[in-house]
């Protein structure tokens, strides 16, 4: 197994965390498959399965979990550190010129273009990891079943998961045998 140092880890996710703010998992799976390829696509989209299903941001869970997996408790500190430290300090100097400056219409409207573009970036990331799950056409059911109680049921996250995971988890058994 690959091994990066906390010194690499914190980079790397200094520059995620840098990328954007409140939505840096299309960045976070950029930077981690398609850029660097620390994880495969499917590894990335199986520790994201898990960090959502614990408590806490999903981004941060991601960090600790692949900070740990390949740097120990120290490399799940360094990312940890490293996705918090610039952003923290950026939002701290913005809310104090939101502060004098909100109440302006160009402020506004810039805000909500942001609002837009993250909701975009999550979208494409979602997409990309749909793509891969669709190599196996039986992990459709689990995708269509999880978007049904989501949406027509609205379904809390831990009921789609009783309800889902069960699918998912033999289906993801027969897609580990077939390759």
């Amino acid at each position: 197994m690959k091994t990066l140092t906390p010194k690499q880890l914190f980079i790397t996710f200094s520059k995620i965390g840098m990328s954007g703010f409140g939505g840096v998992l299309p960045w976070a799976r950029r930077t981690l498959v398609e850029r660097d390829k620390i994880l495969t696509s499917e590894e990335f989209s199986a520790i994201l399965g898990i960090c959502q299903i614990v408590p806490g941001p999903n981004i941060m869970n991601l960090a600790v979990c692949i900070g740990s997996r390949f740097g120990g408790a120290r490399g799940a500190l360094a990312a940890t550190l490293g996705l918090c430290l610039g952003p923290i300090s950026i939002v701290l100097c913005l809310a104090l010129l939101y502060e004098h400056y909100s109440y302006l219409e160009s402020v506004k409207g810039l805000l909500r273009g942001i609002s837009a573009v993250g909701v975009g970036l999550i979208a494409s990331t979602g997409f990309k990891m749909m793509r891969d799950e669709f190599r196996y056409p039986a992990m459709f059911l689990v995708v269509a079943l999880t978007i049904i109680a989501a949406t027509v049921f609205h379904l809390g996250l831990g009921y789609v998961v009783l309800l889902v995971a069960p699918i998912a988890i033999f289906l993801a058994r027969k897609k580990a045998q077939a390759l």
